[in-house]
């Protein structure tokens, strides 16, 4: 990851992610009786922890024919309801946990539903018999590269929660070289709209005439943070590609609006990486999948 060299006209893409520190929480994994709503719902792909939380502030959970509260746990023969829906919460809690990596291309959107009619990521992505993909972090419509894209609602929260600073690796492609001056202020931190921001990390990756490439580490996920760090400088980006997240490299030969789905291996070192305990028994993909097997944790 630390090693890469310099090329003049494109990033080179990173080669396999650096072993992650492993976390070593006792969190247990199988479905077990007394469980939080919100716990056992993210899990099993309803939703992000965060989502159902918020579902459950605004009364539209019942539990029992009650609205639900934060604190209300299921244990086996409870009745459950969203939206007036009833959910069959026991199937949720039996999904095994799935990780896609995508490659998300300049033009995409990461949502469900697009009104404008653009293209949308999850239409490239296998359709789920429960649950949902939960994209792990977005990124917008103008900027391309690695999407993780999760199941399980817990790990996708973990991901993403600030309080666990998971680095974002990018590649930039700017008009001009950057002064040092100005790389030191953006490692430094600036004050942004909504409140201070910084890169972790800066490297010149080379470049050709007037492009330039850099790598940029964040730790927050911000909308547009990398972006609007460069604007504030007044350095034009003319394009951005998210080549890792955590311990998660986009795979070098994974083509654009593919996807890559983790085998269990892999899947244990994320999910340890998370504070998370391994499932068992071992997940494999099912056939069918448009997948590389290039780029492995």
């Amino acid at each position: 990851m630390r090693n890469r060299k310099q090329q003049n006209s494109s990033p080179k893409q990173p080669g396999k992610p650096y072993p992650p520190e492993m976390s070593k929480k006792n969190e247990t994994q199988a479905p077990a009786p007394g469980e939080r709503i919100q716990k056992v719902l993210a899990r099993g792909g309803a939703g992000s922890r965060r989502e159902i939380e918020h579902w459950i502030n605004e009364g539209r959970v019942k539990l029992n024919g009650a609205v639900a509260t934060l604190g209300a746990r299921l244990k086996a023969g409870d009745h459950l309801q969203i939206n007036g829906r009833v959910v069959q919460w026991e199937k949720y809690a039996e999904q095994p946990t799935r990780v896609l990596l995508y490659h998300k291309s300049a033009g995409e959107v990461v949502t469900r539903r697009d009104p404008e009619g653009r293209p949308v990521v999850f239409t490239q992505m296998p359709k789920l018999a429960i649950g949902r993909w939960i994209a792990v972090g977005r990124l917008d419509i103008n900027t391309s590269g690695l999407l993780l894209a999760t199941n399980n609602g817990e790990l996708a929260n973990r991901l993403m929660h600030p309080s666990t600073q998971v680095e974002r690796e990018y590649a930039v492609r700017i008009l001009g070289e950057v002064p040092d001056v100005t790389l030191e202020k953006l490692r430094q931190g600036v004050e942004l709209e909504d409140g201070k921001a910084k890169f972790d990390d800066i490297r010149f990756s080379g470049g050709e005439g007037a492009n330039k490439w850099y790598y940029v580490t964040v730790s927050e996920g911000r909308n547009r943070v990398v972006r609007r760090l460069w604007e504030s400088q007044e350095v034009t980006v003319s394009r951005l590609m998210r080549v890792r997240y955590g311990p998660v490299v986009l795979p070098e030969r994974l083509k654009a609006h593919s996807f890559y789905e983790l085998d269990s291996k892999e899947l244990g070192l994320l999910m340890e990486f998370a504070g998370m305990e391994k499932e068992k028994p071992a997940i494999k993909a099912k056939p069918g999948f448009k997948s590389s097997k290039s780029g492995k944790m």
